[in-house]
């Protein structure tokens, strides 16, 4: 894209044109990012720019009219009229014929690197059965799709070598270590006989270690191929997308929970010296609460907190079940707790990047090793840094609440997190304060 847009620069300088330049710049930008929205830069098994081009040509029409759009509103503002520039229009068509045409010698590079096995990621295939060699023989045949097979995991400890040549490596419960010692980057799941529960277990197994997961449908013969799925020489392989905490958006997420704890800190000071006094002078000495809690990948912390309520020993605080008629609870704490204002602390928890304004609540460890064994939904929470507030707070899942919920609720938060979920819900949780309700 920008190739094409120097090359109309140059076309144009040639013949003495005064080139729109900034009009297509701004069209360029606009083509790229609509071309990301539509997932066209995701790595892909069958390479065909044919495929890519209806796609193409609606998002180069949806660039084009959004450029136009601004165009008419600059020059409303600016001039008071708008004329419609016949080169700006021309340096278009030649930046979406230039990127079709990079698109196809791109694919056809890669391609050719696949097929001389200069790109080749190693692929481990699940279930050993007539789906799965058939898989391994298709792929063996033809390295342009860029996986190359180096053996089977099956449930059938009988099985140890398959009709296509290649070893059975293990059953499910090695895939760790096997992903591990032989480097594999990629998992087909190919009418394996394991349990759901066993197939859960796979999904975060391979979410965890960043390995990309195909899983062939179910009565695949009868399956239409759409822009989910993958072929394989005819065959459908629907690629499990990682959660959404893995995308490159994350990141923005910790710079966000800097920025936002960083400035509420400054901001609230006098506000967070005012509650400090306040705890003092109900309860004594120990305005701060210190507490461990498990956190990312179930590593502990310290939590902080406003003293709300005294312990009646050293262990209790890590293994009394709190609940909001607590007798211990004084009347400063109870407004503390009612108005979520003991939680203003943990903004410093935030900056140290112990938590996330946005995650599931952390726990103490006496809890979690109990939830763990009861719940089996639960230890996936443990995925991204715990939270401020969270999705299961939102919907009214704090305190005495169910853990199965709770642990349903984050999880969903986890899979299908956005930065405009983490919008919704810190929106939900200031009217939940305000409203006195908690978060």
């Amino acid at each position: 894209m920008c190739v094409g847009v120097v090359g109309v620069e140059w076309v144009s300088s040639e013949v003495g044109w005064d080139t729109p330049a900034r009009k297509i710049a701004f069209f360029g930008f606009t083509l790229l990012a609509l071309f990301w929205l539509a997932g066209l830069y995701r790595s892909r098994l069958s390479l065909s720019v044919l495929d890519d081009l209806p796609v193409m040509g609606g998002r180069w029409l949806s660039a084009a009219a959004i450029s136009i759009i601004a165009q008419i509103v600059w020059a409303q503002a600016v001039w008071r009229n708008y004329i419609i520039d016949w080169r700006f229009l021309w340096g278009a068509v030649v930046a979406g014929v230039c990127a079709v045409l990079f698109r196809a010698a791109g694919y056809a590079l890669v391609r050719r690197l696949r097929t001389q096995r200069l790109v080749a990621h190693r692929t481990l295939i699940l279930g050993a059965g007539t789906v799965g060699n058939q898989i391994a023989d298709i792929l063996r045949a033809h390295p342009e799709y860029g996986l190359h097979p180096i053996g089977f995991l099956d449930a059938d400890p009988r099985i140890t070598e398959s009709p296509s040549g290649l070893r059975v490596l293990g059953g499910p419960s090695s895939l760790a270590p096997v992903l591990t010692e032989a480097r594999i980057r990629n998992i087909v799941v190919a009418f394996s006989s394991m349990k759901e529960s066993e197939m859960v277990s796979v999904i975060r197994t391979c979410d965890r270690m960043k390995a990309e997961l195909f899983v062939v449908p179910r009565l695949f013969e009868l399956h239409h191929v759409d822009g989910d799925m993958d072929t394989a020489w005819g065959l459908p392989l629907v690629r499990l997308r990682r959660a959404a905490y893995r995308s490159p958006a994350w990141q923005v997420k910790r710079i966000i929970d800097v920025a936002v704890s960083g400035l509420a800190l400054l901001l609230l000071l006098p506000l967070l010296a005012v509650l400090a006094v306040a705890v003092r002078l109900d309860g004594g000495p120990g305005i701060l609460f210190r507490q461990q809690r498990i956190g990312v990948d179930g590593r502990p912390f310290d939590v902080l907190k406003f003293r709300s309520l005294r312990p009646v020993d050293d262990t209790e605080s890590a293994t009394n079940w709190n609940i909001s008629h607590d007798d211990r609870l004084s009347p400063i704490g109870r407004f503390l707790r009612k108005t979520s204002l003991d939680e203003l602390p943990q903004l410093y928890n935030i900056l140290r990047g112990d938590m996330s304004l946005v995650g599931p609540r952390p726990e103490r460890p006496h809890f979690v090793d109990q939830f763990r064994s009861a719940y089996p939904s639960y230890e996936a929470r443990h995925r991204v840094p715990c939270g401020l507030t969270g999705w299961a707070q939102v919907h009214g899942l704090r305190g005495d609440t169910s853990i199965a919920d709770r642990a349903r609720f984050d999880n969903y938060y986890i899979q299908n997190w956005s930065l405009w979920l983490d919008v919704k819900i810190i929106l939900r949780t200031a009217s939940a304060v305000v409203r006195g309700a908690g978060s």
